[in-house]
């Protein structure tokens, strides 16, 4: 097993494993992001996102897809972990947990001091693995969202 910075040739694989994921999560449908959006947002001059990915026999069989966010509080960068994923066959092996020690190692490195990331309620498997590398979760904090047809509309009230 291997867990290396992704590079535009696993571009193909990164969208496969984000569609695995959806499904996973009970959303195939809403999975909409294309090859060629993983690619940009990826693989450009300036990226917004950031992503490793998990081989075994030349194989990508896991991706760990992130990027930068801030705390005003501490006045320092972090880790924000968006999708963390391994097929189910190469669950129980230790790549998910690479996947959090590589990136907990890029904080330390670089002075970041938070690594964060969500899990949706009903996934214990994973809340338990989470809970496992000393992770805390924040119960006190609610998620808000604005998208779609409602980001619209507020951003368009006159």
């Amino acid at each position: 097993m291997q867990i290396r910075l992704a590079i535009p040739s696993d571009v193909e694989d990164i969208h496969r494993l984000i569609y695995e994921l959806a499904v996973y999560e009970k959303a195939p449908d809403e999975m909409v992001a294309t090859v060629a959006q993983i690619e940009q947002s990826l693989f450009n001059d300036s990226p917004v996102a950031f992503c490793h990915v998990a081989e075994v026999d030349g194989k990508i069989v896991g991706i760990a897809l992130w990027f930068l966010n801030y705390s005003t509080w501490l006045g320092k960068p972090g880790v924000y972990l968006e999708d963390l994923f391994v097929q189910p066959e190469y669950r129980g092996h230790g790549i998910g947990k690479g996947f959090m020690k590589t990136l907990a190692q890029l904080c330390i490195e670089r002075g970041y001091e938070r690594f964060q990331w969500w899990v949706l309620d009903w996934n214990e498997p994973s809340i338990d693995f989470y809970k496992s590398l000393g992770a805390v979760a924040m119960d006190d904090w609610t998620v808000f969202r604005l998208s779609g047809a409602a980001l619209k509309k507020f951003a368009n009230e006159g």
